[in-house]
């Protein structure tokens, strides 16, 4: 573990020193490859799923790269975006790395635009998609393992070997197989998920980039989710399996009556109608049934501890028993028990865009209840959420800004709350909301935040500088580390330990959601500007906060209030056992999305507030523990609505 840092010049070191660090961990060698002769190569994806690898050439910009899109996918480009995760590429695309993927949207008011017939030239047809069927993108050093996976699947297809449909649940997903036909993978297209354009179950109506089943985690984006969750996972911890992003092409995929995909290249195989696709490739994990299938308190407490500290970080909005699979050991016998390895899937509803409420089945379960050990605790201790959010910027380029703050405040509370001595289902139940009166009131973890931000917009309106051109006007200082110290104190905060006394929450809501899809991009507008994909903590005590926070030395969902889906297909039980819903007609997404409410905006701070906001936020930690631990014994069970997601 990192030694702590006690000054603003010794934390901008540490932090400048992280990056060079990363760059060269991670990426030293994707990048340079990358680089190589000036050619990179992309996959290009549009909101309707169609997928188009492409090579860069030095001069290449948005405009060349729509322009191949449009002659080989013959679909619109016109009033269009190119985007790599906050970023909308324009002329300059030297910060897309090699294998990587893009996604073009259309302008909300040129979405029923047509396409006109053009022709391709010498150049365009060189310029096809020449890759392999399964190609492994932005992948680290860590996707070793599963490289092996990904040829033995493809030497399994090359003889004949297909993959198999799942049945079950709400999204697309697919066993893929071996030269021996078992099961090795399971691969999950983006564009078959719940209201994605492809969705084979008939819950379409949305175009990838837009929110989803979750509203703060768009369509489209649950893949490289999944494979952020298992990167987090340090050490194999809390034994999430291998996953990567891949681009894949069969003809087993499903693309929807309607949704075009004619193409001149690679991209649909008019002889064998085969499809690209981007998706999650997971490792299957052969297992005897799911924690929904049995009582779960013989389980292995270590492995619900582990499990919980990994939902807890990526602050999972969808723990529930199904997405827990268990494995009887070899040469166990009698109770399931000590004898058992559990293993957490489907992560695609994690690092959510904005707080908003998780779900963690297992706050209930005793195994929450017990203190963690030694070395849980010195786990955490260990974490780093900058350097987790760097990894994750250079494993992951494509995630948003808002993900990764939520990553890294989450991080800080899980610290903070280990160290204070709070037990897994108090640090779970600190970051559940409640439901009063037919109201949706914030989580205690929230209220920290809305009154964090709260002190540091007093603290700003208090701190006025003159104008030195006119001695009569003032402004607002907007540097928090330059206030005036000798400001004045603002209110004691808010009684954390109280909440939920009155039906009516005492604290206006800070956004109610809109039907209009147009919130999340307004939530993350910020972090679209270079400057927001820059960031760096770098203010006095964050130094100590951030890198040693430590105050003491099946497809399968079960939904209760919303619809089911099924992402993750890990369970053999799913192709003929596991039971979805059945869909007969297509229903419009809208009418499926349950109106979220957003408590706590994180995406809308700039720089210095974000890292002020930080500040002030672990200064109120300590005194929302205490009251959680002298009123915990007073506290009824929360009333839930009971929002996981059933993929």
């Amino acid at each position: 573990m990192a030694p702590n840092l006690g000054s603003p010049i010794k934390t901008q070191m540490a932090v400048s020193i992280l990056s060079r660090t990363a760059s060269s961990d991670y990426h030293g060698s994707s990048q340079s490859e990358g680089k190589q002769g000036g050619r990179r190569r992309v996959f290009v994806q549009t909101e309707t799923g169609c997928v188009l690898g492409m090579e860069l050439d030095r001069g290449d910009n948005a405009h060349t790269v729509k322009r191949r899109l449009q002659i080989a996918l013959n679909v619109p480009t016109e009033e269009s975006s190119l985007t790599f995760g906050d970023l909308v590429l324009k002329n300059d695309l030297s910060a897309v790395r090699n294998d990587s993927p893009l996604l073009l949207t259309r302008n909300a008011l040129h979405r029923s635009s047509s396409t006109p017939c053009l022709s391709p030239t010498g150049k365009d047809i060189q310029h096809r998609d020449r890759s392999s069927p399964i190609e492994i993108l932005v992948c680290s050093s860590r996707c070793s393992r599963t490289r092996q996976l990904v040829k033995d699947v493809m030497k399994a297809i090359r003889n004949g070997v297909d993959p198999i449909p799942v049945h079950s649940g709400l999204g697309g997903a697919y066993y893929f197989r071996n030269v021996r036909g078992e099961c090795v993978a399971i691969v999950k297209p983006t564009d078959e998920e719940p209201f994605a354009p492809n969705n084979p179950k008939g819950f379409t109506g949305k175009a990838l980039g837009r929110p989803g089943l979750k509203r703060s985690v768009r369509v489209g984006e649950t893949g490289f989710r999944e494979v952020a969750a298992y990167l987090l996972d340090y050490d194999h911890f809390a034994n999430v399996p291998p996953t990567v992003l891949v681009k894949v092409t069969h003809s087993v995929f499903h693309v929807n009556e309607g949704v075009n995909c004619n193409t001149s290249g690679k991209a649909v195989d008019k002889k064998r109608g085969a499809v690209s696709k981007i998706a999650s490739f997971q490792q299957f994990i052969p297992h005897d049934f799911d924690a929904s299938d049995h009582g779960t308190s013989s389980f292995p407490v270590a492995a619900i501890h582990r499990i919980g500290i990994l939902d807890i970080r990526i602050f999972n909005t969808d723990r529930h028993g199904g997405n827990l699979l268990v494995r009887k050991l070899e040469g166990a016998t009698g109770r399931v028990g000590a004898q058992t390895e559990l293993v957490p899937i489907d992560h695609g509803l994690c690092l959510p865009e904005s707080l908003e409420d998780p779900y963690f089945e297992w706050i209930h379960w005793p195994q929450a209840s017990i203190p963690f050990s030694e070395d849980e605790l010195k786990y955490v201790a260990d974490l780093d959420p900058v350097r987790d959010s760097e990894m994750l910027r250079m494993e992951l380029p494509m995630i948003h800004e808002a993900c990764l703050r939520v990553l890294i405040l989450s991080t800080i509370f899980l610290k903070e709350a280990a160290a204070f001595g709070l037990c897994l289902a108090e640090i779970g139940e600190m970051m559940s909301r409640e439901f009063r009166g037919m109201e949706e009131e914030p989580s205690e973890l929230e209220v920290v935040c809305i009154e964090a931000r709260r002190l540091i917009a007093e603290r700003r309106a208090f701190s006025p500088v003159a104008n030195p051109n006119d001695d009569d006007a003032t402004q607002f200082d907007i540097d928090y580390e330059e206030a005036d110290p000798a400001m004045p104190k603002s209110p004691a905060p808010y009684p954390f330990g109280q909440r939920g006394r009155s039906s009516k929450n005492p604290l206006s809501r800070l956004e109610e959601q809109q039907e209009d899809d147009e919130h999340i991009e307004s939530n993350v507008e910020s972090a679209r500007s270079p400057s927001a994909r820059e960031w760096h903590p770098h203010v006095s005590k964050l130094s100590t906060s951030l890198k040693g926070i430590a105050l003491a030395g099946k497809s399968q969902r079960c939904l209760t209030g919303a619809p089911s889906a099924n992402f993750t297909c890990s369970k053999i039980k799913n192709s003929g056992g596991a039971t979805g819903p059945q869909v007969g007609n297509s229903r419009s997404a809208n009418e499926q999305l349950p109106a979220n409410v957003n408590f706590v905006k994180l995406a809308d701070m700039g720089e210095e507030e974000w890292s002020a906001f930080l500040e002030k936020f672990q200064e109120l930690l300590p005194g929302a523990f205490r009251s959680r631990k002298c009123g915990a014994a007073g506290q009824r069970p929360k009333q839930r609505l009971g929002t996981s997601c059933q993929f």
